[in-house]
C-alpha cells in the first residue's frame, strides 16, 4: 500500500501545484476506496498531505509574485471558526451523507472553474507582480468561512472551491487566482489538521509521509509547469477529472452503500 501511494501522491501534488487545488478532490477518495482507510481517517491524512503540497507549490507561486496576501488573510482569517463548526458536524453526519455531499459541491465547483476556464484571458492580467483586485472584506469573509466549513467537514483543503470563489466572484485572473489559493489551502489545511487531531482524529503515520513527500515532489513540478500551459486546457481539464470523481462517489454514495466503514 505504501509503494501504491507515491505514484497517487506525484498526481496529487501536481494538481495542487498546477491548478492551486483539486488535492482533496482526488486524495479523500484514493485513501478511502483504494487504500482502505476508513472516512475519519482519510479526511485527517488529505489535509496533512494537502498542506505540504501548498507549501510546495506556492512557494514558486510567491516568487512570481502571484499571491494577493490581503485576500489570503481575509480568507484566513474568516475559516478558523467554519474549520470548528465544520469538524463537529462531520462527527456527527454518516460517512455515506458526507460523501453524496462532497460530490455534489465538486459538481458545482467544476461547473464554475469550465466556466472560468472557457473565458479570454486578458493580456497582461497575468503578468508577474500585477495588481491585486480590490479588497472586498464582506465576500472575501463570507467565502473564507465557507471554505473553513468545507475544509473541517470534509478534510479538503478548499482548491476546488478556492480557486473559483476567487475567479468568478473576485475577479482574480486564473493564474494569480491558483497563487492566492494556494496560500489559503496552506493556513486552512494547517487548522484543519490542528482541529482534526484535537478532536482525535486518528492518522497512518507511515502512509502519511510517504504520500506526502510524493506530493511535495508532484507539487513543485506543477508550480514550475503551470506557467507554461494553457489554462484553459488545465481548467477544462481540472473541471472533467472533478466531474468523473463525483460521479464514482455519488454512485458509490446511492448504491454501493457509500465508503468502506461508513454508516
Amino acid at each position: 500500500m505504501l509503494l501504491l501511494a507515491i505514484p497517487f501522491g506525484l498526481a496529487i501534488g501536481l494538481a495542487v501545484g498546477t491548478l492551486g487545488g483539486g488535492g482533496s478532490v482526488l486524495a479523500v477518495p484514493i485513501l478511502v476506496y483504494i487504500l482502505g482507510e476508513d472516512i475519519e481517517t482519510a479526511t485527517t491524512i488529505s489535509l496533512v498531505v494537502v498542506t505540504a503540497a501548498a507549501v510546495a507549490g506556492g512557494y514558486q507561486h510567491a516568487l512570481d509574485r502571484r499571491i494577493c496576501w490581503r485576500h489570503a488573510g481575509a480568507f484566513t482569517i474568516a475559516a478558523l471558526p467554519g474549520i470548528v463548526a465544520g469538524t463537529a458536524l462531520g462527527n456527527i453526519v454518516s460517512g455515506r451523507a458526507l460523501v453524496a455531499g462532497f460530490a455534489l459541491i465538486m459538481l458545482a465547483a467544476a461547473a464554475a472553474t469550465w466556466r472560468k476556464a472557457s473565458a479570454p484571458e486578458v493580456p497582461g492580467d497575468d503578468s508577474p507582480g500585477h495588481t491585486c483586485p480590490a479588497l472586498r472584506l464582506g465576500r472575501d469573509l463570507t467565502a473564507g468561512f465557507a471554505v473553513g466549513l468545507l475544509t473541517g467537514f470534509f478534510g479538503v483543503g478548499g482548491g476546488f472551491v478556492i480557486v473559483p470563489t476567487l475567479a468568478v466572484a473576485l475577479s482574480f485572473s486564473m493564474r494569480s487566482a491558483i497563487g492566492t489559493s494556494l496560500a489559503i489551502i496552506t493556513s486552512t489545511s494547517l487548522l484543519g489538521v490542528l482541529v482534526h487531531l484535537g478532536a482525535g482524529r486518528d492518522i497512518d503515520l507511515d502512509l502519511t509521509l510517504v504520500m506526502g513527500g510524493a506530493c511535495v515532489i508532484g507539487a513543485v513540478a506543477g508550480a514550475r509547469l503551470s506557467p507554461r500551459v494553457s489554462q484553459q486546457v488545465l481548467g477544462r481539464a481540472f473541471a472533467g477529472l472533478v466531474v468523473a470523481v463525483a460521479g464514482y462517489l455519488l454512485i458509490s454514495a446511492a448504491f454501493l452503500g457509500g465508503p468502506p466503514g461508513s454508516a
